[in-house]
């Protein structure tokens, strides 16, 4: 079947980025509570700096998240606008609960 304009492998990378309990964690923080930074990040998952630092990494090269610099910060905010709808999809969850600043 040829399915022309559906970017099935684009579609795929994003699974796998979300393919990791941790990184599904912390895309749906951000989507929850909006930006965040790595502090915020490390007090509610109970994880490295260092660890969640190489997941936002995965999340940033996918395009799944981009990085925000204010003054001495990096916040970290959802880049795709689809994100919701799987994340909301895949927990059982509204995407309407979800933050909006996208």
């Amino acid at each position: 079947m040829n399915d022309p304009g559906i970017p099935y492998e684009e579609k795929a990378e994003l699974l796998k980025a979300l393919a990791h309990p941790l990184r599904l964690r912390i895309v749906r923080g951000l989507l929850k509570c909006g930006c965040r930074n790595v502090t915020c990040m490390e007090r509610n998952t109970g994880q490295s700096q260092s660890c969640i630092s190489q997941h936002l990494a995965k999340l940033k090269a996918t395009g799944v998240v981009r990085a925000v610099r204010a003054g001495n910060e990096v916040y970290y905010e959802i880049a795709d606008p689809g994100v919701g709808a799987v994340v909301a999809a895949l927990l059982g969850e509204r995407e309407e609960d979800y933050h909006s600043e996208l």
